[in-house]
């Protein structure tokens, strides 16, 4: 009997020797809108492992607009993005805290996301073999980005006042609640992310990273391995210097931008976290060819596949070429597929 999608994610993450690479495709709104039909034919060849799961609120955060249309996008905590492009999302020009002592007020923390349905949660991941992701996404750094506004925050970390570190409490507790709330569902994975990197190195010095973010992420680590579930984690740039930190907290999975911080600078973790995604979005996708794409993906196997540990994960984003989309999962493919020319 051939293993379910569910079977090879798991044997992925375990390093138990999966059939084949387990694929995750990103999409977003504007290459769906693009190339509809190339995007229809990868999907029906190379279909997705994975499977997001609704929470089925009976409470709706409030929100105005839509987040990937021309025009504003107010989000649930309140933060009013400004997109100037149909199928991205834009920035937050306006930050509403400008002082967090007049502008707490302000911001509104989403608790209507605690009204999940588990019942209807569970229905669903009952009626699929994929492996399901929990709905809700923790981002606090990227949050009080939105909330304070990049610059100010930055600010704030060098000398954190009082009531900057109060509201990171607040909303901690509140990230934690909202996960241990998923946790006990049927779903297979908890997440969350934060785009910690520059091209070259983290956005703050690593000391102030472990001392105010690594315990979050420790906390979320431990709720979802409490409860048997697996931990993913996005984080774009380049942040080779707190990849031993993830590992450490318990990070089952991270997808971050490898070729920004050089494949074989992280062969060192290969076998200790599973490297889900991703192949270049900044220059091979949208610049490179397939015969380009091909030998980039087998870098990735040889420097980081250790009886799995990689998922076969891309952004089709708006720049990708769909034949060069199509290279990643084909390579993928033939590399971990016995009888199709590569080897597990």
């Amino acid at each position: 009997m051939s293993a379910t999608p569910r079977e090879i994610v798991q044997r992925t993450l375990e390093f138990a020797g999966p059939p084949r690479a387990a694929r995750d495709l990103w999409v977003l709104p504007i290459a769906a809108e693009s190339y509809p039909a190339e995007l229809k034919e990868i999907e029906r060849e190379f279909p997705t492992d994975f499977a997001f799961i609704s929470g089925h609120e009976s409470a709706i955060a409030p929100t105005q607009g839509a987040p990937h249309v021309v025009g504003e996008f107010t989000d649930e905590w309140g933060c009013t993005f400004i997109n100037i492009q149909r199928g991205v999302i834009g920035e937050v020009k306006n930050p509403p805290v400008r002082d967090w002592v007049a502008d707490r007020a302000r911001v509104h923390v989403p608790r209507e996301w605690l009204t999940l349905d588990r019942d209807a949660i569970n229905r669903d991941c009952a009626a699929t073999d994929r492996y399901t992701f929990a709905a809700p996404c923790p981002r606090p750094f990227e949050q009080l980005q939105f909330i304070r506004g990049s610059e100010n925050l930055y600010l704030d970390l060098a000398d954190p006042p009082a009531e900057l570190l109060a509201f990171m409490r607040e909303m901690h507790a509140f990230y934690c609640e909202l996960l241990e709330a998923w946790a006990r569902t049927d779903v297979d994975t908890l997440r969350f992310m934060d785009d910690w990197g520059s091209q070259r190195a983290l956005l703050i010095a690593p000391r102030l990273w472990r001392e105010l973010f690594k315990p979050m992420y420790r906390d979320y680590a431990q709720i979802a391995h409490a409860h048997g579930k697996k931990l993913f984690m996005h984080s774009d740039g380049h942040i080779t210097a707190i990849y031993p930190d993830l590992i450490e907290v318990g990070v089952d999975a991270v997808n971050s931008q490898l070729f920004c911080m050089g494949i074989e600078s992280l062969a060192a973790f290969a076998g200790k976290i599973t490297f889900w995604g991703e192949i270049d979005r900044q220059h091979l996708l949208p610049a490179g060819t397939p015969a380009d794409i091909a030998r980039a993906v087998g870098d990735v196997h040889r420097h980081l596949w250790k009886n799995g540990g990689c998922i076969a994960q891309c952004e089709f984003g708006a720049a990708a070429r769909p034949e060069n989309v199509h290279s990643v999962y084909a390579t993928w493919d033939r590399l971990t597929q016995p009888g199709r020319g590569g080897r597990a």
